[in-house]
């Protein structure tokens, strides 16, 4: 008897079948530190991405993981009490897809396994050692949006050949915002363009940051990416532009698809995806501090037919034949 039921109990283990009384391993929990609001498209879109490609790699949601998200809308000063809910909540690994959600989250404690989703520079603001060494428990997808944003404006130029003032629409919360304005003022000097700088610190401000840009009376907006304003309120922020005839461009190329002339940089997919892909490797035991971190391959040119007849605007042929995307 004893010799038999040693044996069945080979079979399940071979089979794959749990042995009765064995302990399941329980889903790890997974936060995701946002700084949008969880209504956003970039947000829905950022969860559903990653969930798709957890799916792929033959991960289950509620068998293998479970998610638990938290949303500043915006207030980058939430953060810090946001991570502590998410630490509460029994979280060991935090998504972050802003300079401020991943220091919050790398100074919880007990500490937890951060994986950045395409943050700009992290390396100068700290947030790392190195790429290939970040260390801080944490690792992830690094852009380098300071080299994009003069090629965004020589896009500008050749879309737009006599614009000569722009508005910058851009978050001074965001360690990342001062630096790319800056970049783009250098460029935009050079080229004999002038630009006016305008606040837009959280959703409550949109208004008076439009009234803003009315004022100045721009040739061309551009949108300086920040994840908790810019990007979380592209749909308005288009919409205003649009019904005011105003050309309006980003380095987010899904700025394009929600209503705007033209965007230009990493496919915010591509980094979504790698989220999923780094996620993957520490569910399976690795470090995220030894995990190097990775810059995108490639960016993505979108351009908006629509929008720019509404505005009067003659896109030249060349720009259509080198465009990844033509909303038509």
């Amino acid at each position: 008897m004893r010799r038999r039921n040693f044996l069945m109990s080979l079979a399940v283990v071979a089979s794959g079948w749990p042995i009765e009384g064995r302990a399941a391993k329980p889903p790890v929990r997974i936060g995701f530190l946002c700084a949008g609001s969880a209504t956003s498209q970039n947000s829905i879109d950022t969860i559903r991405t990653i969930k798709q490609s957890l799916s792929r790699q033959g991960l289950v949601e509620s068998r293998d993981y479970e998610f638990e998200d938290r949303y500043a809308a915006g207030d980058y000063d939430r953060f810090p009490a946001l991570a502590r809910e998410l630490s509460q909540a029994g979280v060991s690994i935090v998504l972050a897809n802003t300079i401020a959600s991943a220091r919050a989250a790398q100074q919880l404690s007990p500490s937890v396994q951060v994986v950045m989703i395409g943050i700009n520079n992290p390396v100068d603001v700290g947030l790392i050692a190195s790429l290939a060494r970040p260390g801080h428990n944490t690792t992830g997808m690094s852009v380098l949006a300071e080299d994009l944003t003069p090629k965004l404006l020589d896009l500008a130029r050749e879309l737009l050949p006599s614009a000569k003032s722009i508005a910058a629409l851009f978050n001074p919360s965001n360690p990342s915002n001062p630096v790319l304005l800056e970049r783009l003022q250098k460029a935009a000097g050079s080229a004999g363009m002038t630009v006016a700088a305008v606040e837009l610190k959280s959703a409550s401000g949109l208004e008076t940051a439009f009234a803003g840009i009315a004022a100045s009376r721009p040739d061309l907006l551009v949108l300086i990416p920040d994840l908790g304003t810019t990007v979380d309120l592209s749909e308005n922020i288009a919409s205003f532009a649009r019904d005011r005839k105003l050309p309006s461009i980003s380095i987010v190329p899904d700025y394009a698809r929600l209503g705007g002339l033209m965007g230009y940089g990493v496919p915010s997919r591509d980094l979504f995806t790698k989220a999923a892909y780094f996620l993957k490797r520490i569910l399976d035991g690795a470090n995220a501090g030894d995990l190097p971190v990775e810059q995108p391959t490639r960016v993505e040119l979108v351009v908006n037919l629509k929008i720019a007849k509404v505005l009067g605007v003659d896109v030249p042929a060349t720009m259509v034949t080198r465009a990844d995307e033509v909303i038509d």
